[in-house]
């Protein structure tokens, strides 16, 4: 059974607590190594030796590894999140298909299906009438964790809906990382969506 990687990185304050104090979270139970949290305690299976795909141990090793680099290269705390989640990609392959999609309709929106503010933007979107091309970042997964990592990269905002426009990166449903993207609904207001739709 895979476990979806998100389930490592549940909260904020267990990423924090991976990064800054590893050796708390680990300790020998046997053959077995323990994870404590607030809420749940669960054991983990070491992946044998001669095994040729990563243990869990391991994997959480690698997301501890690339959050601390991207800590150090000086992401902010929610980018080093969504690119330990993501794991090890390649990023210039993947920004390249992202900006392939991006091309390929006047108005696309990266979301998740269970997101409020993705569901809000879809609804605000149909209702002015936009023909919208979704791509849904947890179908599955495994697929839309690097590109919502890579996203946050072009963009400086990691979370969802991203909204592009026209090839123009808009933001997100309610707010956006600068105030030339500040998001569906200040575009609304502030009159530019209409005219990026109509070039």
């Amino acid at each position: 059974m895979q476990i979806p990687s998100f389930l490592f990185f549940v909260s904020a304050c267990e990423a924090a607590l991976l990064v800054r104090h590893p050796s708390t979270l680990f300790r020998p139970v046997s053959a077995q190594f323990q994870v404590r949290t607030h809420t749940t305690t669960v054991r983990l299976q070491e992946s044998p030796s001669d095994s040729a795909s990563p243990g869990l141990i391991d994997a959480l090793k690698m997301r501890a590894r690339i959050f601390q680099e991207s800590n150090a290269a000086g992401l902010g705390f929610k980018q080093c999140v969504a690119d330990a989640i993501a794991g090890e990609y390649d990023k210039g392959s993947t920004e390249a298909e992202l900006r392939k999609i991006i091309g390929s309709a006047p108005v696309v929106m990266f979301s998740w299906t269970v997101s409020p503010a993705c569901k809000k933007a879809k609804r605000l979107l149909a209702l002015a009438g936009v023909e919208v091309k979704v791509v849904e970042l947890d179908q599955p997964w495994s697929e839309g964790n690097p590109k919502r990592a890579q996203l946050g990269r072009m963009t400086g905002k990691s979370s969802v809906p991203s909204i592009w426009i026209n090839g123009e990166y808009i933001g997100g449903c309610d707010d956006g990382p600068t105030d030339s993207a500040p998001g569906l609904i200040d575009y609304t207001f502030q009159g530019k969506l209409a005219p990026l739709l109509t070039k």
